[in-house]
Order: C-alpha cells, then sequence, then structure tokens
C-alpha cells in the first residue's frame, strides 16, 4: 500500500468530525506544498504496540539525539487525539519560535516549543495556520 492509500485509509476511519477536519488540513497542506515528501505513521513500534497516536507526516528534517546520531524525520506532522488535533513541527532550535511567531495570530490554539494543539479547526484562523505550516516546510 503506498503512502497516500494509507494517509487515505486512515483519515476515512476517523469519525466525523474528526474525518473532515483532518482532511481539509491535509488538503490544505498539499495544496501550498504539492511536491512535500509525505509520510505515515501508525502509531506502533516494530512489535506492533501502539505507542503513540497516528501521525500524518509532510516534509523531512534531521532530528539530532544527545547520543549524537541523527536520523531523517517529517518536518510537520498532523494527529488527532481524544481531546482535539496536535500539529507537531519538528526541527526548530528556539523554542520559543512559533508562540512568538504564530501565538496572537493563529486563534484559540495551545503553542508549546513544537507543537500547536486545539480542539477544532473551527477555532483556529485557518489562513494562518496554513501559512504557518507552509513557511515552517521551507525553514
Amino acid at each position: 500500500m503506498t503512502i497516500d492509500q494509507q494517509i487515505n485509509e486512515f483519515i476515512s476511519q476517523l469519525p466525523e468530525p474528526k474525518r473532515s477536519e483532518i482532511e481539509t488540513l491535509h488538503h490544505l497542506i498539499m495544496e501550498h506544498a504539492p511536491n512535500t515528501p509525505l509520510w505515515f505513521m501508525d502509531g506502533r513500534d516494530l512489535l506492533g504496540k501502539i505507542v503513540s497516536n497516528p501521525n500524518i507526516g509532510y516534509g523531512r528534517c534531521s532530528l539530532s539525539y544527545a547520543n549524537g546520531t541523527t536520523r531523517d524525520f517529517y518536518k510537520i506532522g498532523i494527529s488527532p487525539n481524544k481531546t482535539g488535533i496536535s500539529i507537531y513541527i519538528f526541527g526548530i532550535e528556539d523554542k520559543t519560535h512559533l508562540s512568538k511567531t504564530y501565538g496572537d495570530r493563529i486563534g484559540k490554539a495551545t503553542i508549546t516549543g513544537y507543537c500547536i494543539k486545539f480542539k477544532s479547526i473551527k477555532d483556529v484562523n485557518l489562513n494562518e495556520l496554513v501559512n504557518a505550516l507552509r513557511v515552517e516546510l521551507t525553514r
């Protein structure tokens, strides 16, 4: 199964209204960054145990670890969860960057060093959110 097929199958199995919201975010990201590499993480480890929520990933960055190793990973990930939607943005050195740059423009969201969380896309300024994701994909 291709990554596109995995993503479409994952989205189709989400309950409403999350299905429509994740689908909207996915289409908007793909519209603004059509050639970005796609990732899909089903949340399972190598033994098949669920260790995280599934994530749809976009772009590519290199993650560095304390032991000196690095690995390729997605730059932006969207993940539906019990309380809403989390958007992870990796590869940011300044942990205040997201809140300083987008905090007053995105709307009703919690912004941490690498995550933007909100209950529904109705709570955020979708144009500002998508613009932030487009900018961060190219950083």
